[in-house]
């Protein structure tokens, strides 16, 4: 295990296109997932442990800004892997950067409605607007870390032993559903005013975290 994880540090790994294309869509779907967990179990905390909240407005357990940041993180960092703190600093750097600009737009295009407001919750400090704090820059950095150094490598490693067929069905499939999902909520749901998850789940009994 150690030769094998020296080897992913010191040598350049090349893949086809097709492999390739299979690693960053395992990357986007358990990415996409790790940020849902990490947001469904701070956002318990943040409510006073009374309910756990679903996050994103997805029917899958998913938050695409995290999957589009963690490709960000890949691209900027991976070449930069034999030092962790380059690797920390510019996933801070990056994903805060992401971050502010996403909630700042959509701030503007949703007319104040915002998915998030750090000035409401705890642990705010260093807050900008709401966008933004010193907490969630800290935890894209670590976040970026745990990518690099564990996520990187597993989906290196089953490119390599799994059947270039099978991981790639699978894979580009596992994304699909996500993007799909996606695409449904954002877009098809609204131009044909069908339910969006947020409708059903929420006549369901799913709690949402909501912001004034």
């Amino acid at each position: 295990m150690k030769k094998m994880y020296q080897n992913y540090l010191e040598k350049d790994h090349s893949f086809d296109k097709k492999t390739l294309i299979s690693i960053l869509c395992l990357l986007i779907v358990i990415t996409g997932i790790y940020g849902f967990l990490y947001e469904y179990i701070f956002y318990y905390f943040n409510g006073g442990m009374k309910y756990f909240y679903w996050r994103g407005g997805h029917f899958l357990p998913w938050i695409n800004i995290y999957a589009y940041g963690s490709l960000g993180i890949y691209f900027t960092t991976y070449k930069k892997r034999k030092n962790p703190w380059k690797v920390f600093l510019i996933s801070m750097l990056l994903c805060g950067a992401l971050e502010f600009i996403t909630g700042f737009v959509m701030d503007i295009v949703r007319s104040g409605d915002r998915c998030w407001d750090y000035n409401q919750e705890i642990w705010n400090f260093g807050n900008i607007g709401g966008f933004i704090c010193l907490r969630s820059v800290l935890f894209f950095g670590i976040s970026g870390l745990i990518l690099i150094y564990g996520l990187v490598p597993i989906c290196f490693y089953l490119a390599k032993k799994v059947n270039k067929k099978v991981f790639f069905f699978v894979t580009i499939t596992l994304c699909s559903i996500f993007f799909f999902d996606e695409i449904y909520n954002c877009f098809i749901a609204r131009i044909f005013h069908l339910p969006r998850a947020y409708d059903i789940y929420s006549k369901l009994g799913v709690h949402y975290m909501k912001f004034k």
